[in-house]
């Protein structure tokens, strides 16, 4: 982390209390980011972007405003101060707002172990072009494929510091290497288009571009001459690449604020069977070259491996400290924010227990139903769980996949389809939310 950030949100600050603020917190961001796109074996575009964002939050009794500038002169975080001020005495009282206690405070304040920062130099551009071209040559070199629509490398590189008057200061790096590909099979009306990509932390970790390219390649010939499923309640197999967001929808139902607002098909069901017995979901904010690790949260509490359902039954919520006052419970370590908004429940690196089938071993035991790759749209009621959403994929008979299918809609109650899930064995467990293949059985399907 450089000293400017510190430096930053000591000025911050400081700037916030000459102006009068009785309480304050501050963040400060910079980053660099190197994206190169290629297209037919020449470069499409190449972007670069360089900057810093500084956000302040003042606070004066229970009222607060929270500002934000990209510009670091002495000057301009005067004013920023002063405007923050000024807002917050004109902001509606909440009395659920305030920084933490000191005594709440995270120790250790840095990622040391978590190795969220590659230490080996920034790849050149022309190392991005080359992985993008040998990424889309290797699409391109499967039989059937047409075009390639897209074949994108990328670096990001990013530096938070975070300060705040109750003595919380702390900050860290992580570093993002990206790879993807998008192949377009067939011609005319008949075309299909696939993807595949990686994002890891360290250069090393990342797969190699002629596995992203021949893999988008081959999952878009496979999905070649599509036809509508028939309708009816089928078992429904979500395959590993979208299964998580079932999972999704289930975070998005214990988040705090929805518990607080009461809109969420969630509440007033802590301790009740969500998943199925022996299946527990884990959050783990401190596993080692994960996306989502960090060692606080955005208000500087410390972040913890927990267990929101524990063998099948919910445990808690994801709170930060206003939705846990609200609700008369402690703070989870779950705080999530940005330069110009104050922080709000969010979640980390989540972790759901795997079967001990293999996706192959589901797929046979399923009988007749249909394996989603791909999902469109979202209807969910966030109440009832009511669940609709359109989807792409294979169609499965006695066992046996017979090809690819699209233009149909599942829908079921998500709390039913949690309860009932079976899992495979096939997570990959570099993911920030590791969840295998998902089971379901018995969802209607809109087809034909």
């Amino acid at each position: 982390m450089t000293q400017a950030l510190d430096k930053l949100t000591d000025a911050v600050l400081a700037a916030a209390r000459k102006a009068g603020a009785e309480a304050a917190d501050a963040i400060a961001i910079e980053g660099r980011s190197v994206t190169i796109d290629m297209r037919g074996g020449t470069l499409e575009q190449a972007e670069r972007a360089e900057g810093i964002d500084i956000g302040l939050r003042v606070l004066m009794g229970q009222r607060q405003a929270c500002v934000s500038v990209s510009d670091a002169r002495p000057e301009t975080l005067a004013a920023l101060a002063e405007r923050a001020v000024a807002m917050a005495r004109e902001a509606p009282e909440d009395p659920y707002i305030g920084l933490a206690d000191p005594g709440q405070l995270a120790t250790p304040r840095d990622a040391e172990g978590l190795e969220l920062c590659d230490p080996t130099p920034e790849p050149t551009p022309e190392a991005l072009q080359e992985d993008a071209r040998a990424a889309e040559a290797a699409a391109l070199a499967v039989k059937g494929v047409s075009q390639v629509q897209s074949a994108s490398a990328g670096y990001s590189w990013r530096a938070v510091h975070m300060a705040a008057t109750n003595g919380f200061a702390g900050g860290y790096e992580r570093t993002d290497r990206g790879l993807s590909c998008v192949a377009i099979a067939g011609e005319g009306t008949g075309m299909e288009r696939e993807y595949d990509g990686d994002s890891r932390i360290f250069q090393a970790d990342l797969r190699s571009a002629d596995e992203i390219g021949r893999t988008a390649g081959e999952r878009a010939v496979a999905a070649l001459n599509p036809r509508r499923p028939r309708t009816g309640a089928y078992p429904v197999l979500f395959d590993e690449r979208i299964s998580s967001s079932l999972i999704g929808h289930l975070l998005m139902a214990a988040n705090g604020a929805a518990i607080a607002r009461g809109s969420s098909w969630l509440l007033n069901r802590l301790g009740d069977q969500v998943l199925p017995e022996g299946m527990s979901l884990i959050e783990d904010p401190h596993r080692v070259r994960a996306m989502n690790s960090r060692p606080f949260d955005a208000e500087g509490l410390p972040t913890q491996r927990r267990a929101l359902v524990d063998n099948g039954v919910l445990t808690g919520w994801s709170l930060d400290l206003a939705n846990a006052r609200k609700l008369g419970m402690a703070p989870t370590g779950n705080a999530k924010r940005g330069a110009s908004s104050p922080p709000s429940p969010g979640t980390w690196n989540m972790e759901l227990t795997e079967g001990d089938r293999s996706r192959e071993a589901l797929i046979a035991e399923m009988g007749t139903g249909l394996l989603v790759t791909s999902m469109i749209g979202s209807t969910i009621n966030p109440n009832t769980g009511d669940y609709s959403r359109g989807a792409s994929g294979f169609w499965v008979e006695n066992g046996e996949i017979t090809g690819p299918v699209n233009e149909c809609t599942i829908a079921g109650s998500l709390p039913e389809m949690l309860r009932r899930m079976i899992a495979a064995n096939d997570a990959r467990p570099w993911l920030s939310r590791v969840v295998p293949s998902l089971l379901v059985e018995g969802l209607t399907i809109a087809g034909e």
